[in-house]
């Protein structure tokens, strides 16, 4: 039902030899209906020839697709599709034009509801990537950076951390003002020695 005839003529077919890729071998014994089809589900165009039941010619036109005419009465197109060429002799060089002028015009409506369909294809695909590129590219914050409450560790948790060294030696000034704090706070028979923590205390028994 999606595909009705826009345009008929009558002609005689005619398909190249696939042997010799040279001569022509005829597929109708006697002149028969060819005729442009329009498929509207699928938006295309294609012609279409029947010699009783059996179909001739079952091409659909593309935008690479070559109309020539060979002689005031004969035309021919290639048809990758369908591995072949197609030749149609007609009965006056009127018909002929016809034919030429419609396969044209057909074959520019063909690209553009090519060039439709990329479109429309493209504007159905933009959203995903816009999408996927946005979760690549999300904008950095001090999150992202430092990381949660959760997620920082102290850089003793860090794996590879090395192991807090032991106090060093600008440490000791404080420990040596610390012992003598002590040292005048307490009675003068006691002997504090001291450095960074009171070791042991010695009375005097004299």
């Amino acid at each position: 039902m999606g595909e009705q005839p826009i345009y008929s003529t009558r002609a005689h077919v005619f398909q190249i030899d696939p042997n010799t890729k040279k001569n022509w071998v005829p597929t109708s014994k006697h002149a028969v209906t060819v005729s442009y089809f329009y498929d509207s589900t699928r938006n295309v165009y294609r012609i279409i020839s029947l010699d009783g039941s059996k179909a001739i010619i079952n091409s659909t036109i593309t935008p690479n697709m070559t109309f020539t005419k060979t002689s005031q009465k004969f035309g021919q197109w290639a048809d990758s599709r369908a591995n072949t060429v197609y030749g149609l002799g007609f009965s006056s060089e009127n018909h002929l034009v016809k034919f030429a002028e419609k396969f044209a015009e057909f074959k520019e409506a063909a690209r553009l509801a090519k060039e439709k369909s990329q479109e429309k294809m493209e504007l159905t695909s933009t959203p995903s990537q816009e999408s996927a590129t946005g979760d690549m590219q999300s904008p950095l914050t001090p999150e992202s950076i430092n990381g949660t409450d959760d997620e920082r560790t102290t850089p003793d948790a860090t794996p590879n951390s090395e192991p807090r060294a032991e106090p060093s030696q600008n440490a000791l000034p404080f420990s040596h003002r610390h012992s003598r704090a002590l040292q005048r706070k307490l009675p003068h028979d006691v002997v504090v020695s001291a450095v960074g923590e009171t070791s042991h205390a010695t009375f005097c028994s004299c």
